[in-house]
C-alpha cells in the first residue's frame, strides 16, 4: 500500500490520509464490520494486491458535504486501498477483490450503499471503476482543477462476472 502512495499517487505517506496503511490491523481487522484482503504471489508470497472495506463514509471536509450526507458512516461500506502492483494488473485481481468485498458488505446486512473515491491519474483507475459503478461526483468539474478526485457508488448487488486469469 505504501508503494502505491509513493509510486502511483506521488504524495508519499500523509498521516491524515494514510494512517490505516501503517496500522492495517487496527483499521481493518479489529472492527467487526471492516475487512482487509491481500493477494499473494503464489511463487514468492509477495503481496501483489490489496483491498479493504470499512464502515466510514466520506468525511467533510475534505470531501463535499453532499457526499458526507449521502453516504453516512455506519450505513456506508467504503471501499479502500484497492491496489494492484503494476506487473500484476489486467489479470482480474482488483475485480476479484471487489467481488469479495461486496459479498462481505452484503453479508453484514447493515450497509445500504457502497462508496469509493479514486484518483483518475492512476493508470486504469477511472475506467476500472466506471465499469463497476457510477460516478456520483467528479471534482474535476466542480473545483476548477484544484482537485481530481472522482467519487463512485458501486451496486451492492454485485458486479458483472468476467474471466479471471490467476496465472502469470
Amino acid at each position: 500500500m505504501l508503494d502505491t502512495v509513493y509510486r502511483d499517487f506521488g504524495t508519499g505517506y500523509v498521516p491524515r490520509w494514510h494512517g490505516d496503511i501503517i496500522d492495517p490491523a487496527a483499521a481493518y481487522l479489529a472492527p467487526a464490520r471492516h475487512t482487509l484482503l491481500v493477494a499473494l504471489d503464489p511463487d514468492d508470497r509477495a503481496v501483489v494486491a490489496t483491498g479493504a472495506l470499512d464502515s466510514r463514509g466520506p468525511a467533510h471536509p475534505p470531501n463535499p458535504r453532499e457526499l458526507a450526507e449521502r453516504y453516512p458512516s455506519g450505513e456506508t461500506a467504503q471501499l479502500r486501498r484497492i491496489y494492484v502492483r503494476p506487473e500484476h494488473r489486467r489479470r482480474g485481481l482488483a475485480r476479484r477483490l471487489v467481488t469479495e468485498l461486496l459479498a462481505f458488505a452484503a453479508a453484514d446486512g447493515g450497509y445500504r450503499s457502497v462508496y469509493l473515491h479514486t484518483d483518475p491519474a492512476v493508470p486504469g483507475a477511472e475506467p476500472f471503476w466506471r465499469s463497476l459503478g457510477k460516478i456520483v461526483h467528479d471534482e474535476r468539474e466542480t473545483t476548477g482543477g484544484a482537485s481530481n478526485v472522482v467519487h463512485f457508488e458501486i451496486p451492492m448487488s454485485g458486479i458483472p462476472e468476467f474471466p479471471i486469469a490467476m496465472g502469470r
